[in-house]
């Protein structure tokens, strides 16, 4: 059996790299022409971290990234609401790493040209359409760059992890449309020094008034570290784009002119940014079907998701895992897509639904309703400990990151 994987992102080059574990011959195509250090943080949670780490990228990832130490909630104010800690701080078996997705990416990309050999991965060879036959698919190419048609790729089947954009997705769903939730993203990277612990996970407001997101992903030697920020704002109109659009702080830093908290300030992170990326929060309606014959989509090809907590490539991870599993297990390639499809389409959708209604930082919603967005005395006389220990572990049960959950699937 031969796989073609069309898309080298995090879920194609993961997937890679758990079907060369299991013996499974594969070949990646990348639509790029070279991978570039773009984009900005992302957090690998202990559910994600424990199927890196049985690829042994742990160490790799450890080099580039901070392992993160605690959740923090704060309002509008910059008044604390919670914190909780996070990772093996919090008992997992698993770290929690915030890191530069271009670093995670690249210990991915590496990893795949050591065990693989370079010739597994080619650059340059943009999906067009698949057709399938009773012995194989097709994968039909063409040059990014020209445009020139390549002859077509046979493989026994084909794995479609080309991302929210997926042509191999349009092709089976043609009329399907982006599903805008009304909220814009910016987001950024500054160096900087390090704020609460140097290892903080941090959501701060709400979408209605600003909501920031920060946290670190990167260490300097001199003791700065890069820090990674998001800017939510709940907005009617949009501009569909990609990871890549160039964003401007003229269009949202007014929301939070007045962020200069004691434990970090806020438009200063603006004003110093190395770059700004433009990003509706827009996902796809789940699906029922992600397996046609011989070719499967996976990762956000299949369950294009908000970009919260991580999810997006999380999930992405679990399916490249569940995918060379389920190849192994089954000795026809076809009912081995169908039973991946049934294995983790109904986890994804409901994670796809959960991060339009009750994202991550729903603790800090339930507060900024019962304040009414002003200033609290005491934090108890708002929300208990318990109610927002409650709040804060029905997401987790959700995304699929429960501690005793996670461990116990570990052990």
């Amino acid at each position: 059996m031969e796989v073609i994987i069309v898309g080298g992102g995090i879920g194609g080059l993961t997937t890679a790299l758990f079907l060369h574990q299991k013996g499974i011959a594969c070949r990646i195509f990348e639509s790029t022409s070279q991978f570039r250090p773009l984009g900005v943080g992302i957090n690998m949670l202990p559910h994600a971290m424990r199927e890196l780490d049985s690829l042994g990228l742990t160490p790799g990832l450890a080099a580039r990234g901070i392992e993160a130490r605690e959740f923090g909630f704060y309002n509008r104010h910059g008044q604390h609401i919670y914190s909780e800690p996070c990772g093996r701080h919090a008992g997992y078996d698993f770290p929690h790493f915030s890191i530069h997705r271009a670093d995670l990416h690249a210990v991915l990309h590496e990893a795949v040209v050591a065990r693989l050999g370079a010739d597994a991965l080619t650059m340059g060879r943009r999906c067009v359409r698949v057709d399938q036959d009773e012995r194989g698919v097709s994968v039909y190419l063409e040059d990014s760059v020209s445009g020139e048609p390549l002859p077509a790729e046979r493989a026994t089947i084909a794995i479609a992890c080309d991302g929210y954009h997926s042509a191999v997705r349009a092709q089976f769903y043609p009329d399907e449309k982006p599903a805008f939730g009304g909220i814009n993203l910016w987001r950024g990277v500054t160096r900087g020094k390090p704020f609460l612990s140097g290892a903080s996970v941090t959501r701060a407001g709400a979408i209605d008034t600003g909501k920031m997101v920060i946290y670190p992903i990167r260490n300097f030697p001199d003791g700065t570290q890069l820090i990674n920020w998001a800017a939510e704002i709940r907005q009617d109109s949009w501009t569909m784009n990609d990871w890549h659009t160039p964003g401007r702080k003229e269009d949202f830093e007014r929301w939070y002119a007045d962020w200069h908290f004691d434990w970090i300030d806020v438009p200063d992170l603006f004003n110093r940014a190395e770059f700004i990326l433009q990003y509706p929060m827009v996902d796809r309606d789940p699906v029922d079907r992600w397996a046609f014959g011989r070719v499967c989509l996976l990762g956000d090809a299949a369950h294009p998701m908000y970009p919260r907590g991580g999810n997006g490539a999380a999930q992405s991870i679990i399916d490249a895992r569940t995918m060379a599993r389920l190849l192994v297990e089954h000795a026809d390639p076809v009912a081995a897509l169908q039973a991946f499809e049934a294995e983790r389409l109904p986890p994804t959708a409901k994670i796809v639904r959960t991060n339009r209604v009750q994202p991550p930082d729903a603790i800090i919603n339930v507060v900024e309703e019962r304040t009414g967005g002003k200033r609290f005395e005491r934090i108890e006389d708002v929300i208990s400990d318990a109610e927002l220990q409650a709040i804060s572990q029905g997401y987790a049960s959700i995304a699929g990151y429960d501690l005793a959950a996670t461990n116990r699937r570990a052990a």
